[in-house]
């Protein structure tokens, strides 16, 4: 029974690195093309596109955290059961959030080295999809 506790801080950890890395390789793809396309049209080539590339790693940090608190959680007597619910659950929210994350830097990517404009903007579209981990981390740790 106490391995569904250990399950949930695996998943808690894996989901959230499996969607940061579905959301950086997706940014990055779209960073490299932005750069090929400001070469080509002889632009200087924006470096902030890394930025863009490198914001859905957050998410890994949070599934690290929930798969601390998910231990102390345990160790202090809470069920094994909602321990692998929490980082099941909860990993899972953190990846998808940064995989879409990603796919909004992306979009960022390709916006700003076409225009070279509006990087305050992207940069708050990005964060609002921060959000959604940062909300699932809090809420995760009132339900523990």
């Amino acid at each position: 029974m106490d391995n569904l506790a250990y399950l949930g801080m695996a998943c808690a950890l894996c989901f959230s690195a499996l969607g940061s890395g579905f959301g950086t390789g997706c940014a990055g793809q779209s960073a490299v093309g932005g750069w090929k396309k400001c070469y080509a049209a002889g632009k200087p080539a924006p470096f902030i596109l890394v930025g863009f590339a490198g914001a859905p790693l957050t998410q890994t940090i949070y599934g690290f955290l929930l798969m601390t608190f998910i231990r102390s959680a345990f160790e202090s007597g809470v069920s094994p059961t909602l321990c692998c619910a929490v980082g099941i659950l909860a990993g899972l929210a953190i990846g998808i959030s940064a995989w879409f994350q990603g796919k909004i830097a992306a979009a960022a990517c390709d916006a700003l080295s076409e225009t070279g404009k509006g990087t305050a903007n992207y940069f708050i579209v990005i964060g609002i999809a921060e959000t959604v981990a940062l909300f699932t981390l809090v809420f995760s740790l009132l339900v523990l």
